[in-house]
């Protein structure tokens, strides 16, 4: 099972941002520089909230086709269960597999309240949501592919299965960052490293961001600086 993070990596995590995440996790060269993040199919619904680090729980629902009895769906609350399996803080990772994905909203007013009792940080879905302002007052972080005012007929189709939300594919246990520009996976053996490797990084950056303000600016002195090449 996976380890809870340490306070001190998470504060560090916490203080960084995705875009220098995902640039930190080239300079390890662990994978491809297409992969392991977020796209544009998904959007962060509260951008003045903080970012957020976590691990993953996920689930697959669909919202469009009616039970075969009764009107509703039961509820899933081995969900629940399942979700208090990862070590805190989680991440509930939902893949809307409808064939009209977002028609109804899995999470609302109610389910934050719930996912945030259960150690819930953030929500990232292809799909929908809805009641923003009181999922806001929840602190609850949200990553979706857009809003519904219903919830339809949503349901849970499978819980802890791999899935792939807006090209990111994740496991339960993935450990994700998230803020306004999206979502970026960290493999658990860099988790500690990123917070110094980002720290390097703006170092270098800030050297050419003074240059290109400086009256001493010139071409030949940017490609000394950034090729390391007098």
């Amino acid at each position: 099972m996976d380890q809870p993070l340490s306070p001190a990596v998470l504060e560090a995590l916490g203080r960084l941002d995705s875009c220098a995440v995902a640039n930190a996790l080239e300079m390890f060269d662990v994978r491809l520089r297409n992969e392991g993040f977020t796209d544009r199919s998904i959007r962060c619904m509260f951008e003045d909230l903080p970012p957020v680090v976590g691990r993953a729980v996920t689930a697959r629902i669909r919202c469009s086709t009616p039970p075969p009895v009764g009107h509703t769906y039961a509820d899933r609350t081995d969900l629940w269960a399942h979700i208090l399996t990862v070590p805190a803080p989680r991440i509930l990772v939902v893949e809307d597999i409808d064939d009209r994905p977002g028609l109804g909203a899995f999470v609302g007013e109610v389910h934050a309240n719930i996912l945030r009792a259960l150690g819930c940080v953030a929500v990232v879905t292809n799909g929908s949501v809805r009641d923003l302002p009181a999922v806001h007052d929840a602190g609850m972080r949200v990553f979706a592919g857009g809003t519904s005012p219903s919830h339809a007929f949503v349901h849970i189709v499978n819980i802890g299965q791999p899935v792939s939300v807006a090209g990111l594919p994740v496991e339960t246990g993935t450990l994700l960052f998230g803020d306004r520009h999206g979502l970026v996976s960290i493999p658990e053996s860099l988790a500690a490293d990123l917070a110094p490797a980002v720290e390097a990084m703006r170092g270098r950056d800030r050297e050419v961001i003074e240059l290109c303000r400086s009256s001493k600016f010139s071409i030949d002195r940017l490609r000394s600086l950034v090729t390391g090449v007098d």
